[in-house]
């Protein structure tokens, strides 16, 4: 690859990484709007929901595209974990004991509760990621004796989220599934032992891709939940603030990977269309007089949501509401939606 491309390709990996800050800065943020606006057991629920969904969605399909439906089930679940939250960016260690036992251990910093946001997240919302995801791996698998031992949780004040999965010698009951063991600790990891993707089925462009997928994939699955849950009305207002208040916060973070300073409508028009190509969308830049309008044509990310509600877009507006008044004091940016509230969107900002 020559010089100039290699560059071109770099830059182009700094917006999608730039793109993955975002989206995990906005699901980490909906979780502590939840806890804040609507308190700790609203939370929880919402949390376990949406793990749920995703284990659903998720699991036994990324069983077969990472190559670990051979094993046994215990260390089959735990390399999952290990795997998959390697390549969205999240230190996890594995520990394997036998084949009916096997460790999984996110040390600090942990990765969904970003910097201070830790302090803001009640045990019982942990909890509930818990019990919405690692508990119902045996029930996917069609195992009736796999289940999960927690040991710590680091929102607990302990030096980490760890814990195992177990094959028992017979079928539990489901609140089995996820049990408690604050008396234990995990064993040491040993980075040498720890599985490893095939390189040559992993290439760099696709890790790439893959992690900024991982954090995007967090917001496709709590906005259909949170509606669900709430309600078109609440959750229109809470996908739409939690919105604002991230791209507020996070405009200059992720500006840098734009190569986007603050200024007027037209860097922030830019700035936009940008995004939404690193994002992974199609979309159009045009002027008229002061004002320029982007159009969407696509949102790759709800395409296929199947219980998709139009509300769903308000976090994508308050995102980009939150990012024009953080790049410019008098930006204006207003969204225009389809019928069915899907793209093409046209934003108007001047």
């Amino acid at each position: 690859m020559n010089e100039a491309r290699q560059s071109t390709q770099e830059a182009e990996w700094q917006r999608w990484r730039g793109v993955a800050e975002l989206y995990h800065a906005y699901f980490t943020g909906l979780i502590l709007t939840m806890v804040t606006r609507r308190g700790t057991s609203d939370a929880a629920e919402f949390v376990f929901r949406l793990f749920r969904r995703q284990q659903q969605e998720r699991f036994l399909p990324g069983l077969e595209k990472l190559g670990l439906t051979h094993l046994p089930p215990a260390v089959a679940a735990a390399q999952y974990h290990y795997l998959s939250n390697w390549i969205g960016g999240v230190h996890v260690e594995y520990m394997y004991e036998t084949d009916r036992k096997a460790w999984i251990r996110y040390p600090p910093p942990r990765w969904i509760w970003k910097g201070t946001a830790i302090c803001g997240v009640p045990g019982e919302v942990s909890r509930a990621m818990l019990r919405g995801w690692h508990a119902n791996n045996g029930v996917s698998l069609g195992n009736p004796r796999l289940g999960f031992v927690c040991t710590k949780q680091t929102v607990d004040g302990q030096d980490g989220l760890e814990g195992y999965y177990c094959e028992y010698d017979h079928a539990i009951d489901a609140d089995q599934r996820l049990v408690f063991a604050r008396h234990l600790e995990a064993p040491l990891s040993d980075p040498a032992l720890a599985p490893a993707l095939p390189v040559s089925s992993w290439p760099k462009p696709r890790l790439e891709k893959a992690y900024r997928n991982y954090a995007m994939e967090y917001v496709r699955t709590a906005a259909p939940v949170l509606v669900q849950l709430l309600g078109p009305q609440e959750a229109d207002h809470l996908l739409r603030l939690t919105g604002k208040l991230i791209g507020m916060q996070y405009f200059d973070e992720i500006a840098r990977a734009f190569a986007c300073d603050k200024g007027d409508s037209e860097a922030f028009a830019a700035f936009l269309h940008a995004l939404f190509e690193a994002q992974g969308d199609s979309a159009e830049l045009s002027r008229s007089g002061d004002t320029f309008e982007v159009r969407q044509q696509t949102w790759k990310l709800m395409a296929d949501v199947g219980d998709y509600h139009p509300v769903c877009a308000s976090a994508l507006q308050g995102l980009c509401e939150g990012l024009a008044a953080a790049c410019g004091r008098r930006i204006g940016v207003t969204m225009t939606a389809s019928a069915a509230g899907l793209a093409p969107f046209v934003w108007s900002i001047g």
